[in-house]
């Protein structure tokens, strides 16, 4: 790992140590980012450094953009997460600034944070493929325990059809999921 890298990942840490919610005794923000690192290592093990560094800080001061200061329905919430997506980026853009980052590394990064491009750039692909994984294996069975199975249904439907064809694939084989999700992933 690069000096500038472990920098940036170190910064993205410690901002995120100040996340009051926590997960686990843990700030809830914080152990995103280390659970996106972990899954990018392990997926994707040559990783290029700016998307080592968007895995990480794909979260970044989540919390300082509460969705309740947004409008109720879905307009609101994809207003509230397109500003998120534009602040982690922001936020990760002056982290990889001050650690000597080429503008060109900075601008990859963002372009990640932002999804400008999936389905159409491996990089922001292959993140926004940890994200689907990071979902599936520490967020899914809390969110399932609080929703319909409609909307369960719907969840998995919009999560496969983020994901690249191979990272599809490899859902099925890594997870056990009832017939009518994996149904999803399969196509």
């Amino acid at each position: 790992m690069s000096d500038k890298l472990n920098q940036v990942l170190q910064a993205i840490d410690r901002v995120n140590a100040s996340d009051p919610k926590l997960e686990d005794g843990q700030p809830e923000s914080q152990l995103y980012g280390l659970r996106m690192s972990t899954e990018l290592a392990r997926l994707f093990p040559d990783a290029s450094e700016p998307l080592q560094i968007a895995a990480r800080g794909q979260h970044v001061e989540r919390w300082k953009l509460r969705r309740d200061t947004y409008p109720e329905g879905r307009a609101g919430y994809l207003t509230w997460r397109k500003d998120q997506a534009r602040h982690h980026a922001d936020v990760v853009a002056a982290l990889m600034q001050d650690a000597g980052y080429p503008a060109t590394d900075i601008q990859t990064a963002g372009q990640m944070l932002r999804k400008e491009g999936l389905k159409r750039d491996a990089g922001v692909q292959a993140f926004e493929d940890v994200i689907c994984f990071v979902f599936l294996k520490w967020y899914f069975a809390p969110f399932a325990a609080k929703h319909s199975a409609k909307k369960i249904q719907s969840i998995v439907e919009k999560t496969a059809r983020k994901m690249s064809a191979e990272a599809r694939a490899r859902v099925l084989q890594e997870f056990e999921l009832p017939t009518d999700l994996a149904a999803a992933f399969a196509s």
